[in-house]
């Protein structure tokens, strides 16, 4: 059974863009966008290499998203899925903040 993980604090996030994380051997590339902080797997199924942490960070007709660096594919912040009809999605990661403190369960 997964349970939440301390990862960072919340102003250790620089708004409107990623930063990667190491939980449980997983990485993990968190957004913190408009006061909310997303969490989605680090590795770029296309370019094929853990660099989503490193896209581009926006909206796409009313979805927050991030574009993969390498390739410029969109993914949904909020579930993963791919934003271009690909049938792609990377995995989320439940997040809360609790005392200024970023938890993710994994």
């Amino acid at each position: 059974m997964s349970e939440f993980k301390k990862v960072c604090l919340v102003t250790d996030l620089v708004e409107n863009s990623g930063v990667a994380v190491l939980v449980d051997e997983i990485q993990i590339a968190l957004f913190y966008v408009g006061g909310d902080v997303f969490a989605l797997s680090n590795y770029d199924p296309v370019g094929k290499a853990y660099v989503m942490s490193r896209g581009m960070v926006g909206d796409l007709k009313g979805e927050v998203m991030v574009a993969a660096p390498l390739y410029k594919q969109h993914y949904s912040l909020k579930t993963g899925e791919s934003l271009d009809g690909a049938d792609l999605t990377l995995p989320s990661y439940e997040v809360k903040i609790e005392d200024d403190f970023v938890w993710i369960k994994t």
